[in-house]
């Protein structure tokens, strides 16, 4: 990240003597960034591409999540990679308009993805628990445009630190090293600085925690029917509704470990400015500091990997992607539309119409191929198999 104390030389006064990076943390910081940094840009370029070029994985809420991939692409190279190049030089290599660019892709791509985060929380909070008027709000239209509303605002807002960037010298005894810094001092940044840390982090939390908690009052105190009675009278609607429901509650799951993630790992740092807004001499422990970056480089490495841990749909997609999987037919129309049917008549889990299919397509999985026979029956006639090929239809 760019260097946020207040560094000034007066006169012929200098900062004293420079010494370099010890050995150790060159290579903990080499090693630790460019790991971490590797994984997740592998990592996030799945997510984008699996949903990309995977039909049935293109979903409002997986369009927020590619959304929240490119940023967290963008934070890892442009705020995790020149940390490598600081560790191994000790200055800026990149330049006056390298200093603008990174400085302004970094808080664009930090920006973008607590966007992201929101805007994926409110959807699954109406999808839950307003399930009517879900199935005119959470559509897949409405996803990307409120995806490029989040990247244009963010990126206009974020046109101000092209203005409050630029290259400074640092004059020592031993050596005269170049940093990229910002323009104002300490003073003048503070309000810069709370406005985007209340704005971006603190507001968006208290967001999610409340309406991630309206959402577990739906799904766990109001769990979904189970009644034995129920069951007998249509065993096959229950059974169908329990299966989406276990569903919609592991993809919330997902989503809201994502958010607490964000919340845990993005603390360090923030805690950090915020106390050194306090001191007359800034806390700037290198260890510390470090921990601090890595924390938020993990934070944008970890997405993926829950999501594989968590999904069934996106490991299945993963391995397809990566051809380590058994190659199947993406989706059996028998399969997929008397499921879906019986669910849009059955159960209201809040879905739009474009992504009940898609949540059904979640249990399309290894582990969860067919349907019980028991749904078969009682699903409405709409379902279409293709004939199988007879000896006539084949041509010698």
């Amino acid at each position: 990240m760019t260097v946020e104390n207040d560094t000034s030389v007066h006169d012929n006064q200098t900062l004293g003597v420079w010494t370099d990076y010890s050995f150790e943390y060159k290579v903990a910081s080499v090693f630790l960034v460019t790991l971490i940094c590797g994984v997740g840009i592998v990592g996030n370029v799945m997510v984008i591409l699996v949903v990309l070029t995977t039909k049935h994985m293109r979903t409002p809420t997986n369009c927020y999540l590619v959304s929240l991939a490119a940023a967290d692409l963008m934070v890892l190279t442009a705020a995790g990679l020149p940390n490598i190049t600081d560790a191994l030089h000790g200055q800026w290599v990149y330049g006056y308009a390298g200093c603008l660019g990174i400085t302004y892709f970094q808080y664009l791509g930090i920006n973008a993805s607590s966007c992201s985060i929101t805007a994926f929380t409110v959807e699954r909070y109406i999808a839950i628990c307003h399930p009517i008027r879900a199935q005119f709000l959470c559509t897949l239209s409405r996803a990307k445009k409120i995806i490029m509303l989040v990247w244009a605002l963010t990126s206009v807002y974020c046109i101000m630190w092209l203005f409050l960037s630029d290259t400074k010298k640092l004059i020592y005894d031993n050596v005269v090293l170049l940093t990229c810094a910002y323009k104002v001092s300490r003073s003048h940044y503070l309000p810069i600085y709370f406005t985007d840390f209340t704005v971006f982090y603190v507001l968006p939390l208290m967001l999610a925690t409340v309406l991630y908690g309206l959402i577990a009052r739906i799904l766990f105190i109001n769990p979904l029917p189970s009644d034995p009675k129920d069951s007998t009278k249509n065993n096959s609607a229950l059974n169908c509704s329990k299966l989406c429901g276990n569903e919609v509650i592991n993809v919330t799951k997902m989503l809201a470990v994502v958010v607490i993630l964000f919340a845990l790992l993005w603390m360090p740092y923030r805690t950090l400015v915020v106390v050194n807004s306090f001191l007359d001499k800034p806390y700037l422990d290198t260890w510390f500091l470090l921990f601090c970056r890595l924390c938020i480089y993990l934070n944008s490495a970890i997405n993926p990997i829950i999501y594989n841990a968590m999904s069934q749909k996106f490991r299945a997609a993963f391995k397809k992607l990566c051809h380590c999987g058994p190659q199947r037919m993406e989706k059996p129309a028998s399969y997929s539309v008397a499921l879906t049917y019986s669910v849009i008549k059955e159960t209201s889990n809040g879905e739009s119409p474009d992504h009940f299919t898609t949540v059904m397509d979640e249990l399309h999985t290894p582990s969860a191929q067919y349907l019980p026979a028991s749904i078969l029956p009682n699903a409405k006639k709409m379902v279409y198999e293709e004939p199988s090929p007879s000896s006539r239809d084949v041509k010698a």
